[in-house]
């Protein structure tokens, strides 16, 4: 097998059908179900998008106060969860908290080795519901704040922040945070994505696949860059600092998180719509500093290398802007993407095949084990040598 036919990290390989979301290379939009995803954080909520990536079509006004009354019925830490989550270690990275409060949800579901649609549309949803209370008593817990109850009379993101915060979100922030999980709620075959599949595929359960996603998203070529864009600003600390930082980071060849991506050769069709929602959050908190910043290394960057931003760009500060630690945003991505990832395993199990790919072996030819006699009779003659002498 030649170099030539080997595809290094499955890039331009066709695994699979979906009807869940594309790239339109006509349009360079995203689109879920075939809505452009700019439309969609344009004018409906989040728990519509969830509906949407669930179903297949947006939700009319009944389906959609069904979802929210689930939903809020549903939003509370269980206590053996909260437990949980208290046994690990304030130095355990966010994701490994989540990671584990998966795994411990799953644990208690009487309904996780039931693999029936409709027992895995309720799972999804019940994740959908809890993730944000695991997401927001970690960052309070490492504040050392207490828990606080989810309130029912609050949509989705509203209810989010309160947990977080401890209070009413305006609406500015409200409605950023909104747009940031539509914008990360879905995007097709990602490595996140694509484990959950690949483990949905070996029939394991909804839980476990959601696991294996949340440790893919951990790393930073993935979900962890949004976290890299601030560790990045941190670094630079400031518009004037932008050209001598990016001259060092080039000539080292390190790796400036944030831009590019496989799929968009154009620009990440999600940016605009997600720096309109950054501008708002600077003018509201004036932040004309941060907002300099930002704008005088993708200037610089994509002058000099012609890459674009990813989705992860703006979303870093614009997270930083509405109070959350660092640490925080992949979580508040998993929150986002559980939304995908559970439409994709509902999908895989609809119509199933084991994704177990070829590899090309480079190792060494056959060898063996000095002393190792393999022929059955060889190792009794060995055992009687008079007769091995006649």
């Amino acid at each position: 097998m030649s170099d030539t036919d080997i595809k290094k990290g499955l890039a331009g390989v066709t695994v699979d059908y979906t009807a869940i979301s594309k790239v339109n290379p006509d349009s360079n939009s995203l689109l879920y179900r075939g809505y452009p995803v700019q439309e969609l954080a344009a004018t409906h909520s989040f728990e519509a998008v969830a509906y949407l990536l669930w179903h297949g079509e947006l939700p009319d006004d009944e389906q959609l106060a069904e979802l929210r009354r689930t939903e809020r019925s549903q939003r509370a830490l269980p206590e053996d969860v909260k437990q949980t989550i208290d046994l690990l270690p304030l130095t355990a990275h966010p994701m490994d908290v989540v990671r584990t409060a998966v795994s411990a949800i799953g644990a208690a579901d009487e309904e996780t080795a039931d693999a029936s649609p409709e027992a895995d549309l309720r799972k999804s949803v019940r994740l959908f519901a809890v993730l944000p209370a695991v997401v927001a008593y970690d960052q309070r817990r490492r504040r050392g704040q207490e828990l606080i109850a989810p309130r029912d009379d609050l949509d989705y993101s509203a209810n989010f922040l309160w947990m977080t915060f401890g209070e009413l979100p305006d609406e500015v922030v409200r409605r950023a945070f909104d747009v940031s999980m539509i914008l990360y709620a879905e995007h097709s075959f990602n490595a996140s994505t694509f484990t959950a599949r690949v483990i949905t595929s070996t029939m394991s359960d909804l839980y476990s696949a959601v696991v294996g996603a949340v440790g893919a998203l951990k790393g930073a070529l993935h979900g962890g860059a949004n976290e890299a864009v601030m560790h990045i600003f941190d670094d630079i600390g400031s518009a004037e600092n932008v050209g001598p930082w990016l001259d060092d980071a080039l000539a080292s060849k390190r790796k400036v998180m944030g831009f590019g991506h496989r799929v968009y050769k154009r620009g990440d069709s999600r940016v605009p719509t997600m720096k309109a929602a950054l501008d708002t959050l600077v003018a509201h908190e004036g932040a004309g500093d941060l907002a300099a910043l930002y704008d005088a290394l993708e200037s610089d960057f994509v002058g000099r290398k012609g890459i674009y931003p990813n989705l992860d760009y703006p979303s870093g500060p614009a997270y930083h802007l509405m109070g959350f630690d660092t640490l925080t945003f992949t979580p508040l991505f998993v929150a986002a993407r559980v939304t995908g990832w559970t439409a994709h395993i509902m999908e895989q199990a609809a119509s199933n095949a084991l994704i177990r790919p070829l590899s090309a072996y480079n190792g060494p030819d056959e060898r063996h084990v000095d002393g190792y006699v393999a022929d059955t009779a060889a190792a009794e003659a060995a055992e009687r040598p008079e007769e091995a002498e006649a």
